[in-house]
């Protein structure tokens, strides 16, 4: 969390002063102590959670041979990691615990240090044999504010202008090649065209049929695919392409979830076929969580060994999953659209995120997550009108944002990328 820095200020020595070398010994020597005694305060921080957490595993498992497996998804330091790790296995060893290879236990046992905005949790999953696994867990307070060093560096957000259309676009992507193609979703068809001398040349239409009465907030999203061009998803309906040319776009009735974030996600969610909005069922599931509250749009930001996501539900609130917690920052005012891109500045990834509408003009700004405390890393950048639709691209490098001019009423494709730096 943000904090003030505090610098050391020393007094300059005063002239001719001398001190007694029997006292500047006793000082010496007191100080030598308190950098001995230093690492024994520093471990006792964890004694009683280590302690806490073994009488639970072994309530679990009994005394026996065990294998054990720490993960640390938090922002205890490493070295922090490998003192607990100790001092749990000495805890464990005094209740009866053996720790033993893998292949030599029958009970495998997997500890996770997870953290939220207050407490660090400390979650154990017991597994023995093929039986289902049974969770155990602690939770120790913070005894101050986290300190985090976040990115100072100013990030900017560029806007570039893709098409304008009197008909509303759902999603925009692209096919790199020579030339460069562009795929526009829209309410009724999918548009195609060519980029030849600058600008971009119509190629053709290809119409999305439906049958059922579609949601008044329309909303939809292209994906590309590497067996076929691309695959189109709408409230109810799912379409695909050809594989071959002429190119032609299946579409039939489906609840089949849609993709979320990027192509290296791998995670997808159930959209609701008569709302704007996803349920909140994940497939396959962020680890063990397989489900949300209902939610309109969600990012991915990737981590050492894990995945987090983020989610802007429909009651104004975000969420940050991590496969093991759930977390709820305090009120961002966030809008409802955001999307992850990967820029490689700062801390490698951002989140782009919608304005809450409080301001008149509509808004889109940079995120980082450290820590789990979202801070802003660049200035906002500003739309003529509401922002309709926001995706991150299927590389992850940029996002589409599609708005509403409230001047012309025609919508506006713009892709956003983040540059390092003013």
């Amino acid at each position: 969390m943000p904090g003030a820095n505090h610098n050391a200020v020393y007094n300059s020595p005063i002239p001719h002063m001398r001190v007694s070398s029997s006292r500047s010994t006793r000082v010496g020597c007191l100080f030598a102590l308190m950098l001995m005694r230093a690492p024994i305060l520093l471990a006792s921080d964890w004694l009683i959670p280590e302690q806490q957490l073994a009488r639970k595993i072994v309530g679990a498992t009994g005394p026996g041979a065990v294998a054990l497996d720490v993960m640390n998804r938090s922002s205890l330091s490493h070295a922090e990691v490998e003192e607990i790790r100790r001092g749990l296995s000495a805890e464990l060893g005094a209740v009866g615990v053996r720790l033993v290879n893998a292949d030599q236990a029958a009970v495998t046992v997997r500890v996770t240090f997870s953290e939220n905005l207050q407490n660090y949790v400390w979650v154990a999953e017991v597994r023995q044999g093929n039986n289902e696994a049974s969770v155990v867990m602690v939770a120790i307070p913070r005894s101050s504010p986290a300190n985090v060093e976040h990115s100072t560096a100013a990030l900017t957000i560029h806007k570039t202008l893709l098409w304008m259309d009197e008909d509303r676009m759902l999603d925009v992507a692209f096919v790199t090649g020579s030339p460069q193609h562009m795929i526009v979703l829209e309410t009724g068809s999918v548009e195609l065209f060519k980029l030849q001398d600058g600008r971009w040349q119509h190629e053709g239409s290809l119409p999305v049929m439906h049958s059922h009465t579609r949601p008044r907030d329309l909303r939809g999203r292209l994906i590309l695919r590497k067996d076929r061009l691309f695959d189109a998803y709408l409230p109810g309906v799912f379409c695909r392409s050809s594989t071959t040319a002429p190119l032609a776009l299946t579409c039939y009735e489906s609840d089949d979830p849609w993709p979320l974030g990027t192509e290296q996600s791998g995670l997808s969610a159930f959209f609701s076929p008569s709302r704007n909005f996803f349920t909140g069922v994940l497939s396959p599931g962020i680890e063990k969580q397989t489900t949300v509250k209902a939610f309109y749009t969600a990012a991915m930001l990737p981590r050492d060994k894990y995945k987090l996501w983020i989610f802007a539900t429909v009651d104004g609130q975000v969420h940050l999953l991590d496969g093991i917690s759930d977390q709820t920052p305090a009120k961002l005012n966030w809008g409802s659209d955001i999307a992850s891109v990967r820029s490689g500045c700062g801390l490698g990834w951002q989140v782009l995120v919608t304005g809450n509408g409080e301001s008149a003009a509509e808004t889109v700004r940079a995120f980082e997550i450290a820590d789990r405390e979202p801070v802003a890393v660049s200035q906002p950048a500003e739309f003529n009108g509401s922002v309709t639709a926001l995706w991150s691209d299927s590389d992850g490098t940029g996002a589409i944002a599609v708005s509403q001019n409230s001047e012309t009423g025609r919508y506006e494709a713009y892709r956003l990328s983040i540059a390092c730096g003013l």
